[in-house]
């Protein structure tokens, strides 16, 4: 596999690409060589990327990222080799370095190119060669191996019988590419793997990195539309919220517009479940409050998780299709907002099914405060940053205290494009909250009290807000 890696890389660099090689060695010198380099560059100009200089004619850097250890198996024999002290060394160089793709080989736990999955916030592609059939990762560590392999965007197989075994026990598409070390080790006259065959494979991996990276967003063009838009003031935004129209809340439309207007929020995207109705009537009574309203859905689709209709007038169905709901956000001429994506404590898109709608998704929400675990929104943020996807974030409020606690700092807008391209230069801000205390205020107003009490409770919470409004409108 080594050898496949150092030709690899050498021919990609003399075609022009940057190259990095980033592996474990067993030089404690040349350990110690690599982290002074990483030590220097950091006060290099262009930082990080300086480690890049020079590395398209034929001469990959290599960059030796820990040591590591021999761990003795049965019979005295030494076993694999552990990385040691290589996630804190991959994690800095991933996160700095403007890498458009990261290909790991054999990205089994423990390993660094396993690591490397972790931090990568590139595309990643990765490469099996073996034919064997690893029985810790395919049986007790299944699930975990299987999430970090849903990072892939490409996957690899030197040999038919390795795509044939990855593809039971890890289902995906795997091309073949043929492995030219391992041929020239195959060559019965023990001669060198002959150039032009190894030209093909990598052009055939060089395929499949453009295939890739033609799949990301291009950022918009229009310079004149970015400049009448600086010329508008900064509003704070929230882009997921929920009223009484949802069957799993009970904010009154009034309730949460007096909210959005105490926050300081000039522009909310109202988002019920499979409904629309309250977010048309909360556009309605917003008018001369100073809070924009975006009307939208949050549909539940048949079997592929929930997607929210940004600027739409019609309700939508659920029960669709995801491509038939997007299909119906577009007839709308809304736009494609998918909402806590691999938040894996609900039916959400995810690797599995985000892929196949990339071309139509407008944006993506990285941050969502009701998110339990932290990780699920750093996987959103890596995956928009992948494929260069317009980042949104909203609260997902179901209780009017929620409201606000993730914001966007964005120009004000008109219409849908203005909107994306306003957000396109957001910044997206947050600030602690308790979703143990939101959580139970929800579970107060909905399931824990009675229906005449929630009746008796609305009211007055629809008086105190319209009270305090000046009556509304």
């Amino acid at each position: 596999m080594n050898a496949h890696v150092g030709r690899l890389a050498g021919e990609l660099s003399e075609r022009g690409h940057r190259v990095l090689i980033l592996a474990p060695s067993r030089s404690a010198e040349r350990v110690r060589e690599s982290r002074r380099e990483l030590r220097a560059v950091k006060a290099a100009t262009g930082g990080a990327e300086s480690l890049l200089a020079g590395t398209d004619h034929g001469g990959p850097r290599v960059v030796a990222i820990g040591e590591v250890l021999d761990v003795p198996g049965a019979g005295g024999r030494r076993t694999r080799a552990l990385p040691v002290d290589v996630a804190r060394t991959l994690e800095e160089l991933l996160s700095r370095v403007p890498l458009d793709l990261v290909h790991v080989h054999e990205p089994f736990a423990p390993s660094a190119s396993s690591t490397a999955l972790r931090y990568s916030r590139a595309l990643n592609v990765g490469s099996f060669h073996a034919p064997t059939e690893r029985l810790l990762s395919t049986t007790v560590a299944r699930r975990f191996v299987e999430s970090f392999f849903g990072r892939l965007d490409a996957r690899i197989a030197s040999r038919e019988d390795t795509a044939e075994l990855m593809a039971r026990h890890f289902p995906a598409e795997y091309r073949i590419v043929a492995d030219g070390a391992m041929k020239a080790e195959d060559d019965e006259d023990g001669g060198a793997f002959p150039r032009d065959d190894w030209a093909s494979t990598v052009s055939e991996v060089e395929a499949i990195y453009r295939e890739l990276t033609a799949r990301r967003h291009e950022g918009s063009s229009d310079v004149a539309l970015r400049r009448r838009l600086l010329r508008r003031r900064l509003i704070d935004v929230d882009l997921h919220m929920h009223t009484d129209h949802s069957y799993d809340c009970e904010t009154p439309v009034e309730v949460l517009l007096a909210a959005a207007k105490e926050a300081g929020l000039g522009a909310i995207a109202v988002t019920d479940h499979n409904e629309i109705s309250g977010a048309l009537e909360a556009r309605e009574k917003a008018k001369g409050t100073g809070v924009k309203v975006i009307v939208g859905e949050e549909v539940k689709t048949a079997e592929q998780g929930e997607v929210i209709g940004l600027f739409i007038e019609e309700k939508i169905p659920r029960g669709l299709s995801m491509a038939e709901t997007v299909a119906e956000i577009k007839r709308q001429g809304g736009l494609v907002y998918v909402p806590h994506p691999f938040d894996r404590m609900h039916a959400v898109p995810d690797y599995e099914h985000l892929p196949a709608m990339l071309d139509e998704i407008d944006a993506i929400e990285v941050f969502n405060p009701r998110v339990a675990i932290g990780a699920f929104n750093e996987e959103a943020v890596r995956f928009a940053a992948k494929y260069r996807i317009v980042a949104g974030a909203g609260s997902d409020s179901h209780v009017a205290q929620g409201l606000g606690s993730v914001r966007i700092r964005m120009r004000d807008f008109n219409g849908p494009q203005e909107f994306l391209q306003s957000l396109r230069d957001a910044e997206i801000t947050t600030k602690p909250s308790s979703l143990i205390y939101v959580q139970a205020l929800k579970f107060l107003q909905t399931k824990a009290t009675p229906a005449a009490a929630r009746r008796a409770s609305r009211d007055r919470r629809v008086r105190r807000a319209t009270r305090g409004s000046g009556g509304g409108t």
